[in-house]
């Protein structure tokens, strides 16, 4: 750990906060002077510290350890590049417009690896006035389910949240071609051209 990266890092997070030293200092019950001491690569945070300094300044506490954000390039946020990411602790579904660093549950997730449909996730969409008709013949039992379906089109992400022991149906608005994609909470993620 670079105490000097580290704290050049602590100063600019700090500054874009519009925070001053002493009131970084004041909430975490600390003297000013310990954190321009981080600031000036002097000293380092101590590890009891780095959870509430990472809530303070908004960033992880491996962020603040290396001392870097790393940023991206810009990518625009292509529709394209959607991914998706599920919680298997407590099931939230995360999604980005491209590669990210997420975490939940205190685990970093891992984006899911879309699959073609086949067979067994074979998803059937029927036109209905102005709708889709969306089913999968799957089945819904308490462990093996289709968790989620989600229409991504050019500009829009619409999804529906399915639940054990129901249907894996669902209406969509038939706004524009995309492409539909079905989380099957053992095999993954599947998809479909709409």
């Amino acid at each position: 750990m670079d105490c000097s990266k580290v704290g050049s890092l602590i100063s600019s997070l700090r500054k874009e906060k519009n925070m001053t030293q002493k009131e970084i200092a004041d909430r975490m019950s600390i003297s000013d002077k310990t954190v321009s001491k981080w600031e000036r690569g002097v000293g380092c945070p101590d590890v009891t510290l780095l959870g509430e300094l990472s809530n303070i300044l908004g960033v992880n506490i491996e962020k603040i350890l290396m001392g870097d954000l790393e940023e991206k390039d810009t990518d625009g946020g292509n529709m394209k590049q959607i991914q998706f990411y599920v919680c298997k602790s407590c099931g939230n579904v995360i999604t980005s417009t491209s590669e990210a660093e997420i975490s939940c549950c205190g685990r970093r997730l891992h984006s899911l690896v879309t699959q073609p449909e086949d067979k067994i996730h074979k998803i059937t969409v029927a036109d209905i006035d102005n709708e889709h008709y969306v089913t999968i013949n799957h089945p819904m039992s308490k462990t093996h389910y289709i968790s989620f379906v989600a229409f991504v089109g050019f500009d829009r992400i619409i999804i529906t949240k399915l639940y054990p022991e129901q249907n894996a149906e669902l209406y969509i608005p038939k706004t524009q071609h995309g492409k539909l994609y079905a989380y099957c909470s053992e095999h993954g993620l599947w998809a479909k051209g709409v």
